[in-house]
């Protein structure tokens, strides 16, 4: 790399032009990460299974000035995460960056919780992503280009919790093995494989720890007495990040999970 970019750093986090596709785009984090690639120029395939959500997502990204195709799916199958990615190429035979934006939790003391329950969690966090990564590397692999995958992961893949979070933490924990595993298989391709792990921010989920009722006010004082920062996450706590990890100012960065916490596992 030559040093023109010392004349406007800003330039290394440049998506201007870049595929992207981004799965989970009807949800919190999967919306807000479109939107950050969209303000920020890339071209977006958005994928999810709530169609009206989805294109609500689609047409605020579109507002933000971004080209973008949906496709109402959720990589629930190999076959439909083929799909997700071959959107990206049959609109524009280019495809740069992933983002995985889907997932669930399902809390329940793990006495109380069906087998099917704990796999249901499992396949939404972790089959799915492997899936969709999959999928992507057999695409971008052979094109020679590089590439960036940006996984979700949380504080859960780092902390337990005693609220019935057992498959929850199980699988952000294995989505953390899955990022440094990927990281180290895929680095001989120039394709770098992060994941953002965010604690609570605001989003229509959260919204109510941030109001002042009783309630709200003793939840939030009891998790902020764990967080330096002393605060609840906002939107673009996670937007740094996700468009570092998309853009070549990450390209020596894989295998990293970078926890969007406000030092809540720092301590």
């Amino acid at each position: 790399m030559s040093e023109n970019w010392l004349k406007n750093p800003q330039s290394l986090f440049d998506v201007r032009g870049k595929v992207a596709v981004v799965t989970g785009a009807s949800g919190a984090f999967g919306s807000l990460a479109a939107k950050v690639l969209a303000g920020a120029g890339a071209k977006l395939v958005l994928a999810a299974g709530n169609k009206a959500a989805l294109e609500e997502t689609a047409e605020a990204c579109r507002a933000l000035g971004a080209e973008v195709r949906t496709i109402a799916k959720r990589p629930n199958t190999e076959a439909d995460c083929e799909s997700i990615i071959a959107a990206a190429v049959e609109a524009w035979n280019q495809l740069d960056i992933l983002v995985v934006g889907s997932g669930l939790n399902d809390p329940c003391p793990i006495t109380e919780m069906e087998l099917e329950r704990f796999e249901s969690v499992m396949d939404g966090n972790v089959t799915s992503t492997w899936l969709l990564c999959k999928a992507f590397g057999k695409e971008v692999i052979p094109r020679n280009t590089g590439g960036k995958v940006v996984l979700v992961s949380s504080a859960r893949g780092k902390l337990g919790h005693p609220a019935g979070y057992t498959a929850y933490c199980a699988s952000k924990a294995a989505t953390d093995g899955l990022t440094r595993a990927l990281g180290c298989e895929w680095g001989k391709y120039g394709i770098t494989v992060n994941a953002i792990a965010p604690t609570v921010f605001r989003s229509p989920l959260t919204a109510w720890m941030f109001e002042d009722t009783e309630k709200a006010k003793t939840v939030r004082d009891g998790f902020l007495a764990r967080v330096p920062l002393g605060r609840l996450g906002e939107p673009e706590d996670l937007a740094g990040p996700l468009l570092f990890l998309c853009s070549r100012a990450s390209a020596f960065h894989t295998g990293h999970t970078v926890y969007a916490d406000g030092g809540y596992t720092a301590g």
